[in-house]
């Protein structure tokens, strides 16, 4: 495999890594967010299923086998009521999208406008739970978040 390939893959499995983290996360504010946003939180969660998929058989594709999802996930702080899950999904998506900003930087061609849709994606969910948007989506947040999507509970 050639560096390139091997620098695609690395950022494949870390947005795939960042998908699983999602996918658990939205389970969380699903539980917790106020019914007239649970339709919000659905439609989040079955995209980030979808692009899981996506980038576990774009691994499978460069001959690398996808990361496995965690059983559980560190949240970044504690969820125990709607505004907290609404927090929690605008954090989740800044995270996606800076994984996503490594992906596009990484590849080029069709999986390169794919890690751009991603990152547009994430970045319109992140603005439509917090209110506001960013200069730089998947940038900034980065920097104040510290770049690291959930972690595996050990």
């Amino acid at each position: 495999m050639s560096d390139r390939d091997q620098r695609v893959l690395t950022a494949l499995q870390a947005a795939l890594g960042a998908e699983h983290a999602a996918v658990y996360g939205y389970g969380v504010v699903g539980g917790q967010v106020r019914a007239a946003r649970r339709s919000e939180a659905r439609q989040a969660y079955e995209a980030h299923r979808a692009r899981r998929d996506a980038l576990a058989r774009q691994v499978r594709d460069l001959g690398g086998t996808p990361v496995a999802a965690s059983a559980g996930y560190a949240l970044p702080f504690a969820v125990s009521d709607s505004d907290g899950a609404v927090r929690l999904a605008a954090e989740l998506e800044d995270r996606v999208a800076g994984v996503y900003s490594d992906l596009v930087r990484a590849s080029s061609g069709e999986r390169r406008r794919a890690a751009a849709e991603g990152l547009r994606e994430a970045a319109v969910r992140a603005v439509r739970w917090r209110g506001e948007s960013v200069a730089f989506p998947g940038l900034a947040e980065r920097a104040s978040a510290g770049a690291a999507p959930a972690t595996p509970e050990g």
